[in-house]
């Protein structure tokens, strides 16, 4: 959060399921923090249903002045910051006529505003931005959330949000990975001491959302983008998962949680099911740590196997799951 916000104070009090337990497939010993409660996201599960698509990112060039490289060198961040505007109500376009005009003043600026309309990125990611402090300025790609009003509008914010952050993670070759390449504002606070905002940890609480949760939302779309070049993985179908054809045995509505654990490997396997066939694909990006547990919304039946569906398109085998339905 930039410095004309005011700070913001609320402890996020809906805690989602373990998005902190996904891991790179790369990751031979996974080091995650397990988030014991498993609430599932109603507003990811809202995108989904709802068919919500994120915007194209419109790529203007802003009145900031400052041209420097990160530590590693032009065009070499090691994440992207998400923060908030906490201006209630103002849209991308109000944001960005404001610090285009007020950067100087305010010494701050960030590389792009994000609202329920629009994706507007104002500075070459390739260079730095004063949004977070010396080392994150110098080390992250930036981008600002903007405050609304409505669930439907908060939803389609976080789409466009979650799209811009996969699309850059993917463009800078980055892997996704929860509190190292995607961190928040209060992460950064944490992390560096440099900062004391606590940014979009406080709004998201308000709609009863969490880092965790956008964090399952950036990488459904960081697979599906780098799988297929589509957020939805085929460019059609949002509904999390797959015609009934091909021995699928249709689907159930269920609340429960499930463990996962893969005792022969250091990953747990996540599966998505190809629009088009029907089958299940085992993803190569992302898997889900050992011994973590996850919110089920779903199951599906699969030649003999169980799925359950821990993410909006991503599910687990039943060959390592241990499920109890709430």
């Amino acid at each position: 959060m930039v410095s004309k916000k005011r700070l913001m104070a609320t402890l996020a009090t809906s805690v989602a399921l373990a998005g902190a337990g996904y891991v790179t497939v790369n990751q031979v010993v996974p080091q995650v923090s397990i988030q014991q409660t498993v609430k599932a996201s109603a507003i990811n599960d809202y995108i989904a249903a709802n068919n919500i698509k994120p915007v194209s990112i419109q790529n203007e060039e802003g009145t900031f002045s400052q041209w420097f490289g990160y530590a590693n060198g032009v065009g070499k961040p090691i994440g992207i910051v998400i923060h908030e505007t906490a201006t209630p109500g103002a849209s991308a376009r109000n944001e960005v006529t404001y610090f285009n005009r007020e950067w100087q003043n305010a010494q701050t600026y960030v590389h792009a505003f994000v609202d329920a309309n629009e994706i507007i990125n104002i500075h070459n990611t390739d260079y730095g931005v004063w949004g977070a402090g010396h080392t994150a300025n110098n080390n992250y790609v930036q981008v600002e959330l903007c405050e609304v009003n409505t669930t439907d509008e908060f939803a389609r914010s976080v789409s466009n949000d979650a799209y811009y952050v996969a699309s850059k993670l993917i463009q800078y070759n980055l892997p996704f990975t929860p509190g190292v390449t995607v961190v928040s504002h209060d992460d950064i606070s944490k992390m560096y001491g440099e900062t004391n905002h606590n940014d979009p940890v406080g709004y998201f609480a308000n709609w009863g959302y969490s880092m965790s949760q956008f964090d399952e939302l950036v990488g459904q779309y960081y697979n599906n983008l780098k799988n297929s070049g589509s957020v939805d993985g085929d460019g059609s179908s949002t509904n999390g998962g797959g015609d009934d054809t091909n021995n699928n045995t249709g689907n159930s509505d269920v609340v429960g949680v499930t463990q996962v654990n893969n005792p022969n490997g250091s990953y747990v396997p996540i599966y998505m099911f190809n629009e088009d066939t029907g089958l299940p694909e085992k993803q190569t990006v992302r898997a889900l740590a050992n011994n973590t547990p996850w919110a089920v919304a779903e199951t599906k039946t699969f030649d003999g196997h169980v799925y359950y569906r821990v993410s909006v398109k991503e599910w687990v085998m039943d060959t390592y799951s241990q499920y109890s339905a709430f």
